[in-house]
């Protein structure tokens, strides 16, 4: 990510476009600002595991992107030093929104927090995993 005081919607999308990762899982940025950020994943059988689930690396994946979009939408360019996420239940649905935000900002540390849900077919959504991320403030 580029160095600035801030992230908007608009630079987040190029941030997410210039991302060969995920441009190849095919994540969309749907909203971002003010510390907040809501991504998207719509259903991919090639993304799942040997039971049909979406696959954990994937889950992660989409929780780490939205900790790190929320939190470069206020503190600028970011790197994760440490990542950890809860499987609540198997992920299956038409699409996968994770919704990142900020918990804590400080100089040297930036905690965030973000939650997956998988979207039914008739748009119900379930919450299907959690993740929380300590980021760090990379200077320009």
């Amino acid at each position: 990510m580029s160095a600035g005081p801030g992230f908007d919607l608009e630079r987040l999308v190029a941030t997410n476009a210039s991302a060969a990762f995920n441009r190849l899982a095919g994540f969309e940025v749907v909203s971002a600002g003010a510390g907040e950020v809501e991504l998207r994943m719509r259903w991919r059988d090639d993304l799942t595991q040997y039971a049909g689930h979406l696959h954990a690396g994937m889950i992660a994946a989409l929780l780490d992107t939205a900790c790190g979009f929320a939190a470069a939408s206020i503190a600028g360019s970011v790197t994760a030093s440490h990542f950890s996420m809860n499987c609540l239940k198997p992920a299956v649905g038409r699409c996968f929104i994770a919704k990142g935000n900020t918990l804590r900002a400080g100089r040297r540390q930036i905690f965030a927090r973000a939650e997956l849900f998988a979207e039914g077919e008739q748009g119900e959504a379930s919450l299907v995993a959690t993740g929380e991320t300590v980021l760090v403030p990379l200077e320009g």
